[in-house]
């Protein structure tokens, strides 16, 4: 029960900057600023708790580095996933491109913030990664299905089987206190996918957007959007552990 307490403990400190956002979008809905539109206002303690972060020493410049990718990867899905209707962020603001808030980008970053923390925290590693060929080559296809699907058939299922090929050796090994345990990768990603879709419903009621079935009152995201933070998730590790392999990676 201790180790179970102790690993919790781990968890929540690994999501500090999921946290600082949920509290931005928490503020924003009972502070607002003169002249400042909600999203803008959001945008600045989301770049405040950035810089803080970085300040503070909790992520590197060379992380900060895939954290700006990662705004850049959601920025454009979320554009493109607003523009077929998907979602929506209905309130106005200064700092809106294509019809999406770019501090929107940030939601992304901070997976992968939390994925940098808990590789840190628990002291991560991974064993029997695949080639990159096989790593990075599934992720762009996951990507890219994310866009395609609105006309042509959806790969997803397709994906996940190939995603459970690719990684069936591959696990991480964590510890906790003086244990060490180990997950199947693709475990992870699952968990890891679940748990944003749980961090999703709270964003979606403290307004961060809206689904069609939220606009005129808040109800459940629906439990299919499990499997598109699952895979969304596979981006993620990917691109955070192609990053830092030199230190985390044991060979196969």
């Amino acid at each position: 029960m201790k180790r179970l307490f102790h690993f919790a403990y781990l968890q929540a400190i690994s999501c500090l900057f999921p946290v600082m956002i949920f509290a931005a979008l928490a503020i924003s809905k009972v502070v607002s600023l003169p002249y400042l539109h909600r999203y803008d206002f959001i945008l600045l303690l989301c770049l405040i708790a950035q810089m803080l972060m970085l300040y503070l020493r909790l992520e590197t410049k060379a992380e900060l580095k895939v954290l700006c990718l990662f705004h850049l990867i959601g920025l454009c899905l979320e554009i493109y996933k607003v523009h077929m209707g998907s979602w929506s962020y209905p309130e106005e603001a200064y700092t809106k491109v294509f019809g999406v808030p770019i501090y929107s980008g940030f939601m992304y970053a901070s997976v992968a913030s939390y994925i940098y923390q808990a590789f840190s925290r628990l002291h991560v590693h991974v064993i029997s990664w695949p080639h990159p060929f096989f790593s990075i080559g599934i992720s762009m296809c996951i990507y890219l299905n994310f866009f395609t699907h609105h006309w042509i058939y959806d790969l997803r299922w397709w994906l996940t089987l190939f995603l459970v090929v690719v990684f069936r050796r591959t696990a991480v090994s964590f510890q906790v206190g003086a244990s060490t345990f180990y997950m199947p990768l693709v475990v992870s990603f699952l968990l890891i996918g679940f748990f944003i879709w749980i961090a999703e419903n709270v964003t979606t009621f403290l307004g961060a957007w809206q689904y069609p079935n939220q606009q005129q009152a808040w109800s459940l995201v629906h439990l299919g959007k499990i499997s598109s933070w699952f895979l969304l998730v596979v981006i993620s590790i990917v691109l955070v552990i192609e990053q830092r392999k030199q230190k985390s990676v044991q060979p196969m």
